[in-house]
């Protein structure tokens, strides 16, 4: 799965001299939380997410009267609250290094360049989502988590034996073992109740972590 896949293309984008009230009452308006900022040549030179704004807004328990607080907030621009060393992403980019970066560089989205020009925007709402969908989490049917013995085939063997008896995988996912002779494996399996399911896989695994109907 590929960046081009999960992100929002042609994302709306604002200029660096609007004010953060009017950036704010967008965002809450189109329910996103990031704004790539270009200038007037449609350049990115910057990213604001919705925390920037609040930040850069009076407290709600200033002292300020509601005149003062609305003339600040239209004082206040965009370009004040944006991030300018902005992390990019391209289309073609593996959405979990997209994850990667987000999470190593502890940010909330990559705008995704194309030639330049900003043509998208993943954000963590986009990797939530496919989260999901790698674990089947929106279908139902038999959730098993299991340890697995590590050599090559031994998914394989396993999924082999499922298909033969009447289950299907909806999701597949692997994760480090306890030590180097298992992995950890989490399957998502409909057609098939968790009893039957159990028999065909427990000759073939180290240990059952997990199994439960969702």
């Amino acid at each position: 799965m590929l960046v081009k896949n999960r992100m929002t293309k042609n994302p709306i984008t604002v200029k660096p001299d609007l004010p953060i009230a009017e950036a704010l009452e967008w965002m809450r308006r189109e329910k996103v939380r990031h704004f790539p900022v270009v200038n007037k040549k449609g350049k990115l030179i910057g990213v604001v997410a919705r925390d920037d704004l609040l930040y850069a807004s009076p407290s709600p328990v200033t002292s300020l009267s509601m005149w003062e607080v609305t003339y600040l907030m239209s004082q206040v621009t965009v370009k004040e609250a944006m991030t300018e060393d902005v992390i990019t992403g391209t289309e073609d980019m593996p959405l979990e290094e997209a994850a990667r970066v987000m999470f190593d560089e502890k940010i909330g989205c990559l705008p995704v360049m194309r030639d330049g020009t900003v043509v998208g925007i993943i954000t963590e709402s986009d990797l939530f989502a496919a989260f999901l969908e790698l674990f089947g989490a929106h279908d139902l049917g038999v959730r098993l988590t299991v340890l697995a013995p590590y050599y090559k085939g031994s998914l394989a063997d396993i999924a082999t034996k499922i298909t033969e008896a009447g289950g299907l995988i909806i999701a597949l996912n692997v994760f480090e073992g306890e030590d180097p002779s298992n992995w950890g494996c989490t399957l998502k399996v409909t057609d098939i109740s968790q009893d039957e399911l159990l028999e065909v896989v427990e000759p073939l695994i180290v240990e059952v972590l997990d199994v439960r109907e969702i």
